[in-house]
């Protein structure tokens, strides 16, 4: 008898209680406690005041806010910019998790350890780094300009600047989906004949994009609220450059703090919505690889 499990309601007592005794924190009331009180005062009391200053503005007033042509286009341009360095992000992303993964070379450990420097960096740092190089007297920008492309002060500088900021995201979230693929699925699809571009589609694409449209989400949200990065580079001009972070920013020093308000709760639906999708993008990876 001491062989057999133990099942029914003994069993699930037993393993709650091997795992109260097993737990190195407090309770599971006095622990959820502490952590409730904790995303209250740091995130859900801020975003719960933001919310009710806007439903106390009235649906005129806040649409009246958020739907002008300088509101408007920051929306485009912060979407747009997002959206195309997500994209290109995705790609190359996805080559520096293979090259990290796949190959050994000298000094793989540093060019690892570069991919997260935009994590450390601080952005203004990164922004005006960019400015510097990319501008029509820079060392790159300069060579651009008879080629007729500007890159400083246009949305293009935009773009590489999220482009920057996003990469490690993709290359994060891909790097330890490739690390266990298997590789004997690759070698029985070359064994049947199979070319490196039918392998890849059918046998290893599959497998990365869960991976790849989370690290999508998490570059285009990320790009979304943005802002250290961007205001050096983009030129911050209406209507054409300027994005939604620092047109919040700008109603605030002007205190129009409905405009702002409106501005940032929009924002906050668009994060929110975005969050959720990554949360189902997660999910969804997980029961496929667990």
């Amino acid at each position: 008898m001491a062989d057999l499990a133990v099942t029914g309601p003994l069993s699930f007592g037993w393993r709650v209680g091997m795992l109260n005794r097993r737990s190195v924190l407090p309770g599971f009331g006095l622990s959820f406690g502490y952590a409730v009180t904790y995303l209250s005062l740091i995130v859900l009391v801020p975003l719960a005041g933001l919310m009710i200053r806007s439903v106390g503005m009235g649906p005129a007033a806040f649409w009246a806010e958020i739907a002008s042509t300088r509101v408007l286009a920051a929306f485009r341009v912060s979407f747009a910019t997002a959206l195309a360095a997500a994209a290109i992000n995705t790609v190359f992303g996805l080559l520096v998790a293979w090259v990290l993964v796949r190959y050994r070379f000298p000094g793989k450990r540093v060019v690892d350890a570069m991919v997260d420097l935009p994590f450390a960096l601080p952005t203004s740092v990164a922004g005006i780094a960019l400015t510097t190089l990319y501008s029509t007297k820079g060392w790159i920008g300069a060579l651009l300009v008879p080629l007729g492309i500007k890159v400083a002060f246009t949305p293009l500088g935009i773009v590489l600047a999220l482009t920057f900021i996003g990469l490690p995201f993709v290359v994060r979230t891909v790097q330890p989906i490739l690390q266990d693929l298997n590789i004997e699925q690759e070698e029985a699809a070359f064994s049947l004949g199979a070319t490196r571009l039918q392998t890849f589609i059918r046998v290893i694409f599959p497998a990365l994009l869960p991976a790849l449209m989370t690290g999508f989400a998490l570059a285009f949200a990320r790009g979304l609220g943005e802002y250290g990065s961007v205001i050096f580079i983009a030129g911050n001009i209406p209507r054409v450059s300027e994005i939604v972070p620092l047109l919040i920013v700008m109603q605030l020093e002007q205190f129009n703090y409905a405009g702002a308000t409106a501005i940032a709760t929009t924002m906050l639906v668009f994060s929110f919505l975005l969050l959720l999708m990554i949360n189902l993008l997660q999910g969804w990876m997980r029961r496929r690889h667990g």
